[in-house]
């Protein structure tokens, strides 16, 4: 499990730029003394302003077996979301049918099943009134593309520093105030629930969040 910062890739891209997987691939050869190729396998991934817990997986056994839980939905994942607007209701589930957009790299939310839509679940609950905005907490029933964002978008609640999902301003760094904070799952090898917790950035904010 790692603690990934906004900014950086799991996975490379056309930008170029040194992936979280390498950077980890690097790390477990140097601690653990491993000669020639490390294998690491990329179990799932998040948005590149977005922050928050990734699983890479040691070995293929691990690896089939964390894409078999994720794909049959028997991880949970909760995230964290800094919004510009309280939500309609203090808790809700709140269902869209989420349309992607390729050449914008962009999901839009409907209210209504429109060709080549997928239906996008997700819960959410009011945790905490900031000084200027609020927090929210969100799981996610599905995995959609931007589902988090688009959802929270068409609920009137722009994640902070959300330009492509209609917040006003970017955050000077280009990150956005998501951040995938907590992780229960069964342990590929030793079969054994376990839920890890990765606290967000320290960062004004998300300090204030505590």
């Amino acid at each position: 499990m790692v603690n990934k910062r906004s900014g950086d890739i799991v996975q490379g891209d056309k930008t170029g730029d040194a992936p979280l997987s390498e950077i980890v691939k690097e790390y477990i050869a140097e601690k653990y003394n491993k000669p020639g190729a490390v294998f690491l396998g990329v179990v799932h991934r998040l948005d590149r302003p977005t922050s928050g817990l990734v699983v890479f997986a040691k070995t293929s056994k691990a690896l089939a077996r964390l894409n078999k839980m994720f794909a049959e939905r028997e991880t949970e994942k909760i995230y964290w979301a800094i919004v510009k607007n309280p939500p309609p209701k203090p808790e809700d589930t709140v269902v869209h049918f989420l349309k992607r957009n390729p050449k914008q790299n962009k999901s839009y939310a409907h209210n209504k099943e429109v060709p080549e839509s997928k239906k996008a679940i997700l819960h959410y609950k009011l945790l905490k009134k900031l000084e200027h905005y609020y927090l929210m907490e969100i799981s996610l029933e599905t995995g959609r593309h931007h589902q988090i964002r688009a959802q929270l978008s068409a609920l009137g609640c722009p994640i902070k520093g959300d330009l492509k999902y209609g917040f006003d301003r970017s955050n000077a760094d280009g990150s956005i105030h998501l951040h995938a904070t907590r992780l229960t799952l069964v342990h590929p090898v030793k079969k054994e629930e376990i839920t890890i917790v990765a606290p967000p950035p320290h960062e004004t904010i998300w300090n204030a969040c505590n």
